[in-house]
Formats: C-alpha cells, structure tokens, sequence
C-alpha cells in the first residue's frame, strides 16, 4: 500500500494545467482559424475568378450549360472591348470625375476635419450628425431636383456636374473619417508646435499631415473607390459627353442578348484602375484603417 503511495504523481488533481498543456489546443484553434479565414476569402474571391476565366472564353463557352472548365484561352472579347468606338472617352471621363473630386474632397475636408477634431465648438456634434446624415437620403429622392437644376443652368451630360456630385457624395465620409485620424494625434505634438512659434498653416503641413498621412491615402483611396463605382447620376445626368465606365458596361448589354464573355472582359477591365490604386497604396491604407479610420 506504501509502495503505491509513492509512485504516484504528486501533482494535486486540482491543480492548474501547465502551459505546455494548453499549447496544442492553441494552436489547434488557429489553424481552424486559418482554415475558415481562407475559405471565407476564396469564397468571397469566387466570382471574381470567375469573371477573370470567362473574359477569355469564346461567347459559346461562356454561356454554355454545364459550364466549361477547360478551353483555349483568347483575348478576342478583350480586343472587342478595346476596340469598341468611344470606349477611351468613357474612360477618360471616369479618370476625370474620380481625379478631380478626390482632390477636391480632400482639400475641403482636411480643414474641416481638423476644425471639428482639434478645435470643436458647442454644436460640434451636432454639425458631424447632419454631416453624416446626408448619407442616409436616398439619392433617387434628389435626382428630380438635381436634374431639373443642371436642365437650367445647361449642365446636363457636364462632366463638371458629376465632379460637383462625387465632391458632395465623399466629403461627409472623408470629414468623419480625417476627424478619427486627427484624433490620434496626441495633444502634446500640438502643444510643442504652437510653443515653437509654429502657424496653423505650418503646423499643418509640417506636423500634423504627415502624420496623418496614412490616414489621408485610405480616405483617398475611399474617395476613389465610390467616385469611380458610382452609377445612378451618371446613368441620369449624362449621355454622349460625358458618361463614365459604368455607363459603358451597361452598354455591352444590349437587345441582342447579354454577352457574358464581352461583358466579363469589359468588368475586368474597368476593375483594373481601382485594384492597381488599392495595391500601390495597400501599406496606406493597412496602417489607415488600423489607426482606427472607421469606427
């Protein structure tokens, strides 16, 4: 009976696991997961291979039924798309209307940003709430007056008129979002600034923009992505002059029948600006977002 006492563990059975213990379920959870976080990516990532593989099928192959997952790749619906007349002003339109109001939103809303982040007043709150409550109307509700207002004053199919709407569309999400960035900038960087005899301009530029300068690239980026995806007052306010890409792929879609190879390489195509941007600038836009930009 002694014998059989001593040779037991001498650990209680109350005791704690040891952390050696606890490292194979760690790890066993991580690597579940990964799992899951790839196969939710590869799903949401799915169609857009899918469009990428159809862009070079024949019209045949891509509108087959089982579909087709082996055939000779061809750039014909690529060149069809380059080669359709009109395709570059489409084009030049949208790289207008995106460059020209992100320049435009960022200049009004660093100050504005800076306004009601650094040196808020009593109705502050009050102001960011109507700011950003403007994003809660419906656009159809103000087209009617948006297009009466452009018919008189002769803006209508005015590449200027969409750079005014994009302009108004971005600037309140651009202001909140500078507003989180100017946030975290810590009070004392201010202090010394203003200590040392800086202006505000100068404090500006030299202190405060290039630290929120990661800040300022995914607004950009925001900025552009809207721009550039926007559909509903480019389909209504524009014909010949000044319609942009999204008008253009409605345009692949016509009474004959939907051309889905056509169409994919036309998707494809107006996607490449916007993921070249997000891939130049994806360092910018990770440290953005993770000084906490959305919140």
């Amino acid at each position: 009976m002694s014998a059989v006492t001593a040779d037991a563990p001498r650990t209680s059975p109350s005791a704690p696991p040891t952390i050696r213990s606890r490292r194979p379920k760690g790890r066993t959870s991580g690597h579940l997961l990964s799992v899951l976080a790839w196969a939710a990516g590869l799903l949401f990532f799915a169609p857009v291979a899918w469009m990428v593989l159809t862009s070079f099928k024949q019209e045949s192959q891509a509108a087959s039924n089982p579909p087709t997952f082996f055939f000779t790749p061809t750039l014909e619906q690529y060149a069809s798309v380059i080669g359709t007349a009109g395709a570059g002003s489409y084009l030049l339109n949208s790289v207008i209307a995106t460059a020209c109001s992100t320049l435009l939103v960022l200049v009004l809303a660093v100050p504005a940003a800076y306004a009601v982040s650094i040196r808020p007043v009593k109705r502050t709150q009050d102001f960011l709430f109507f700011f950003i409550s403007t994003k809660m109307l419906p656009v159809v509700a103000v087209i009617m007056p948006i297009y009466v207002i452009a018919g008189q004053i002769r803006m209508l199919d005015n590449i200027l008129t969409l750079i005014i709407l994009y302009t108004a569309m971005n600037l309140p999400i651009a202001v909140w979002m500078m507003r989180s960035f100017f946030l975290e900038v810590p009070a004392e960087v201010l202090e010394a600034a203003s200590i040392d005899g800086a202006s505000l301009l100068r404090t500006m530029r030299t202190v405060l923009l290039p630290m929120v300068a990661p800040g300022l690239a995914a607004t950009a980026l925001i900025c552009v992505i809207f721009a550039w995806n926007e559909f509903f007052f480019a389909l209504n306010l524009t014909a010949a002059n000044a319609a942009t890409v999204p008008i253009f792929l409605m345009s692949t879609m016509t009474s004959e029948g939907l051309f889905l190879a056509r169409l994919s390489a036309a998707s494809v195509l107006a996607s490449l600006p916007v993921v070249l941007a997000g891939w130049i600038a994806q360092k910018q836009l990770v440290r953005g977002l993770s000084m906490g930009a959305v919140k």
